[in-house]
């Protein structure tokens, strides 16, 4: 078992022990024997997993041969947004689009942009006449920020008893939030290996009452790891979007993580460029961070970038006090620069939704 840990999942940079693939180990009389259970629908991934393990095993002193029996099963495919179908398939019933929010690298402000992100496609669809339809959910398990940047605390409710119960997500800006920070205290932390990553995960996307949404935002955290692969095998996702800001040392991660979600088929839907540019107060603009590196990165993607989110301290203070830029200053341009990438997020999944012409 130590030796397979050094078996990188392809694509990943988490190994197979620690994802929960392997299912048994033997030895005897020179013969390793390994038995996996996969998830997947890319005919190279059991190929490669095969050649890998064998590989490693062959490595030991004393293993003259190693079998190793992979079993697969097919990955659950994205289904159409509004499919009665799509519930079984493992996304939960009502929720029309669901969307990840990732950037590979850490310190970029992603969940931030998240939160602002989540009250920005409130207010847009709040003007269709479709309020309450935004759902946020939280899967940074190490480090939850979400409950503190939009104000919310306590714990949620629970509806139902035994394996019929569910948690009820807390709502505030039009928003409804599933966090792991709910249900730890701020003092805890959380010390867990890749399996009890993977169930809460789970439990995230089918144990929590979200109820009838347009879009379901699910903020990640950093890496291409346990949260990412398990995302991907519980709820067909309809797309990604990828936050960078504009330095190579974020762009060049982002990268990573975007096709890190092109190696497992979920689509990408653009590129947002955070700490943009800033403004001060004489009104000149300051290229802190570089430039290009949204634009470069959608590029570099096969995508469109979204939208460039400035560096503005209001930003900043309205995460620490609960209260987002885009309810607080509504009518700011920072404010406007989260609705239009809202507008055009929503331009993208309706398109996608009707196919091609």
């Amino acid at each position: 078992m130590e030796q397979l840990r050094k078996v990188r999942y392809p694509g990943f940079s988490r190994d197979i022990v620690s994802f929960g693939l392997v299912k048994s180990v033997g030895f005897e009389e020179g013969v390793a024997h390994v038995a996996l259970a996969v998830t997947t629908n890319d005919p190279k991934v059991p190929r490669q997993l095969k050649d890998d393990v064998e590989q490693t095993l062959r490595s030991l002193p004393g293993v003259s041969h190693a079998i190793v029996e992979i079993s697969v099963q097919a990955a659950r495919a994205p289904a159409p947004a509004g499919d009665p179908a799509k519930g079984a398939l493992g996304a939960p019933k009502g929720i029309r689009h669901s969307v990840a929010i990732a950037s590979g690298k850490g310190g970029v402000g992603k969940s931030t942009f998240a939160v602002n992100l989540a009250c920005g496609l409130a207010q847009v669809l709040s003007a269709r006449g479709r309020p309450g339809r935004v759902g946020l959910m939280d899967i940074d398990i190490y480090g939850p920020s979400v409950p503190l940047m939009i104000g919310l605390h306590g714990r949620p409710e629970v509806e139902g008893e035994g394996s019929e119960s569910v948690l009820v997500p807390l709502e505030k800006h039009g928003v409804k939030v599933m966090s792991m920070g709910f249900l730890v205290d701020d003092d805890t932390p959380v010390v867990w290996r890749g399996p009890m990553v993977m169930k809460t995960v789970q439990q995230f996307v089918q144990n929590v009452k979200w109820g009838e949404l347009d879009v379901l935002l699910i903020d990640l955290p950093p890496g291409t790891g346990d949260a990412q692969l398990s995302l991907v095998q519980t709820l067909p996702l309809d797309g990604a979007l990828i936050v960078t800001t504009p330095q190579p040392a974020a762009t060049r991660v982002a990268i990573k993580g975007g096709l890190m979600f092109q190696k497992v088929n979920v689509p990408l839907l653009g590129v947002a460029e955070n700490m943009s540019h800033f403004i001060d107060p004489s009104g000149q603009k300051h290229l802190l961070f570089g430039s290009g590196g949204g634009a470069a990165t959608a590029e570099r993607l096969g995508t469109v970038l979204l939208g460039q989110v400035p560096l503005v301290p209001e930003i900043r203070e309205g995460g620490d006090s609960g209260m987002p830029i885009a309810v607080s200053h509504p009518e700011g341009s920072a404010a406007g620069v989260f609705r239009g990438i809202a507008e055009a997020l929503l331009g993208r999944l309706e398109k996608a939704e009707q196919g091609p012409a």
